[in-house]
């Protein structure tokens, strides 16, 4: 862990990297390389309405739909996206949307959504594309295994995510246009599931985009982890029903980031107020020593409490192993 005058300097610099992102957000078109084609996706029945064989039918539109990306792809000549399409495209998988345009949207369920009584939705942070998919697939197989039983685990991949070093992560303008995306398909999901206790469990960048929707999601808990702020200072300011959880690992470099929110002339840059402070007002549950990208890594302290929460096993004893992350 860096000593206290190191990470005084590693703020400063950090915050002398904000206001130059800041100046830049406004100016910035820097070019992107040339999106991989991808089909149109099919008009799916809404999924409130879904019975288990719609479901499967639902599994199975969209499972065609990767299928036809990877095609697009390979004749696009990009060999990595459809390496990566094709497996998504296996018997095994589920998957409640698919867009492969842009980037990716996806919707994908680990365990049976028709029988859960426990659901947990994973909001992925920066650098989350169909080209890096499999590490949000591997966190949402590694809780869906801590859970057990009647559970689910949705990985929500439902909007484009910034690039961890570009300007776009260092404001709410990315996580203003998913909010509403996140509402609908919670509250379809709720609708579908009315009995289930749901969860969204966001992570990093994900934490800001929880904050904008967190209003109009009718869920249990939110759950904030290796969060860089949210864009609210505090709970009360999210202005929701559900409990709010936040934690970060003791290695986790987002502790590094300045929680300050600058308003400039054409942009605000920055997420304020850190959601594990007391000020902040959540319910701070201990995550171990993990980094950045450990928080549901097979084994660890982190894992274990976020499925106590989402089970709903935290409520009656306080935060999960302790009120210090």
């Amino acid at each position: 862990m860096a000593s206290p005058p190191r990470r005084s300097r590693l703020r400063r610099t950090l915050l002398a990297a904000l206001v130059t992102a800041s100046v830049a957000v406004p100016v910035s078109g820097a070019a992107r390389p040339a999106a991989v084609p991808a089909p149109v996706p099919a008009v799916l029945a809404p999924l409130r309405a879904a019975t288990p064989a719609a479901l499967a039918e639902r599994y199975t539109a969209n499972r065609d739909g990767i299928r036809a990306a990877e095609r697009m792809a390979v004749g696009h000549g990009d060999q990595k996206r459809a390496a990566e399409l094709r497996v998504m495209a296996g018997p095994a998988r589920h998957f409640l949307s698919f867009d492969g345009r842009d980037g990716g949207r996806t919707a994908e369920v680990f365990g049976d959504l028709s029988r859960a009584d426990r659901i947990a939705v994973l909001v992925p942070g920066a650098d989350t594309s169909l080209d890096s998919y499999r590490r949000l697939r591997n966190d949402a197989v590694a809780l869906r295994r801590e859970l057990g039983g009647r559970s689910a685990v949705i990985a929500w991949l439902g909007y484009e995510t910034p690039a961890t070093l570009s300007p776009e992560a260092l404001t709410s303008g990315r996580a203003d246009a998913a909010a509403p995306g996140l509402r609908t398909f919670v509250r379809e999901l709720s609708e579908l599931k009315p009995a289930a206790r749901t969860s969204v469990l966001c992570h990093s960048y994900g934490s800001v985009v929880c904050a904008r929707a967190a209003s109009g999601l009718k869920v249990a808990d939110i759950v904030l982890y290796g969060s860089p702020g949210t864009g609210v200072d505090s709970v009360a300011a999210m202005h929701t029903g559900a409990t709010v959880w936040a934690g970060r690992g003791g290695n986790d470099w987002i502790a590094d980031v300045p929680h300050v929110k600058l308003h400039l002339p054409f942009v605000t840059v920055g997420f304020g107020t850190d959601p594990v402070s007391p000020e902040f007002g959540a319910k701070v549950f201990a995550a171990g020593n993990g980094g950045h990208s450990d928080y549901l890594k097979p084994g660890s302290l982190s894992l274990k409490n976020i499925a106590r929460i989402v089970a709903g096993e935290a409520e009656s004893e306080g935060a999960p192993g302790g009120r210090h992350a």
